[in-house]
C-alpha cells in the first residue's frame, strides 16, 4: 500500500482528521525545523515555531489548493512566515555560536524573495556547483538543524574542518547568489 501525497493528507486535515496531521508532521518536521533553523540560529525558538506552524496548518488547511503551488511549499511557507514574525517580535537575528557565520540581521526582504521558484531554483543551482563537502555540511546545518559539533561526529571530521566547510561554502553560496 502506498502513503498518500501530502496533498490529499492536506485534504484530510481540512476535514478534521487528526490521523492527517500526524502523517504531515512525520513526513515533514523534520524540514519544517531546518527551516526555521535557517531563520531563527536557535534550537529553542525553531522548535516553538515549527509547533506554532503546525497549530496554524491544523487551522488552515481548508485554505491549502494545490492549483496554486505543492504542499511542501505551502508548509514551509507557513514556517518561514512563523520565523519571520519571531525574528520581528524579537526586533532582530539571534546570534550563532559561530562568530565566523556572522551575527548580523537578516533582512526580511532577503528572505521573502527565496520564495519565487527562480530564486528558489537558483539556489539549488548554486548548492550544486558548492563542493560535496561544502554543501553537506550546509545541508545537515539549515536542512537538518544538526549543530556544528553533531555534523563533525556524523562525518567523523573534527569540528574545525567542518566550520570551514560551512563557512566557505555558505561565502560560495552568497557569491553565487548575488
Amino acid at each position: 500500500m502506498t502513503e498518500p501525497d501530502l496533498n490529499a493528507l492536506l485534504s484530510r486535515v481540512a476535514q478534521g482528521e487528526r490521523d492527517a496531521l500526524k502523517a504531515v508532521y512525520v513526513r515533514q518536521s523534520t524540514r519544517l525545523f531546518g527551516v526555521a533553523m535557517a531563520i531563527l540560529r536557535d534550537r529553542s525558538a525553531a522548535a516553538d515555531v515549527v509547533q506554532t506552524s503546525f497549530v496554524r496548518i491544523w487551522q488552515r488547511a481548508a485554505q491549502f489548493d494545490a492549483a496554486r503551488g505543492d504542499a511542501a511549499g505551502w508548509l514551509g511557507g507557513i514556517v518561514r512566515h512563523a520565523a519571520l514574525d519571531a525574528i520581528r517580535r524579537r526586533g532582530r537575528e539571534i546570534p550563532t555560536d559561530d562568530p565566523a557565520l556572522g551575527d548580523g540581521e537578516i533582512a526580511a526582504d532577503a528572505l521573502t524573495r527565496l520564495e519565487t521558484a527562480e530564486d528558489s531554483a537558483r539556489l539549488r543551482a548554486c548548492l550544486e556547483q558548492l563542493e560535496a563537502r561544502n554543501r553537506e555540511g550546509i545541508l545537515l546545518a539549515f536542512v537538518h538543524g544538526l549543530s556544528h559539533p553533531q555534523i563533525a561526529d556524523r562525518l567523523n571530521e573534527p569540528l574545525g574542518t567542518v566550520k570551514s566547510w560551512i563557512r566557505r561554502g555558505l561565502l560560495s553560496l552568497r557569491a553565487c547568489m548575488a
